[in-house]
């Protein structure tokens, strides 16, 4: 099995920068892709920013300016700084991979259980 567990979310002001960290764990061989998605109260959820292997790099407008993805390959972490969040960002983050569990398994995706951004204005 893979876990997928997230942190760093919390509650913070208008123009204030937090820092969601994810990290996968369990039988993973390779992980393809690491994202990002957010979920407001009565929204559909939507990416926020994805990160390849190879540190390719997509951004929602959105955050586009504002909020940086990275990632750490070697301790299946994924980052997500977030600068200058608005009361729109408010939403529970979800960390989500694209993994393989062993060399010849096909890719699955997987999903954490979300932590919460409250931006205050």
């Amino acid at each position: 099995q893979v876990q997928l567990v997230e942190s760093g979310g919390g509650l913070v002001q208008a123009g204030g920068s937090l820092r969601l960290s994810c990290v996968a764990s369990g039988s993973i061989f390779s992980i393809k892709v690491m994202a990002w998605y957010r979920q407001a109260p009565g929204k559909q959820r939507e990416l926020v920013a994805r990160i390849t292997t190879g540190g390719s790099t997509v951004f929602a407008d959105f955050v586009k300016g504002r909020f940086t993805i990275s990632r750490d390959n070697a301790k299946n972490m994924v980052y997500l700084q977030m600068n200058g969040l608005k009361p729109e960002d408010t939403a529970v983050y979800y960390c989500n991979a694209d993994l393989q569990n062993s060399r010849w398994a096909s890719v699955r995706n997987y999903w954490g259980q979300g932590t919460q951004v409250t931006v205050s204005s």
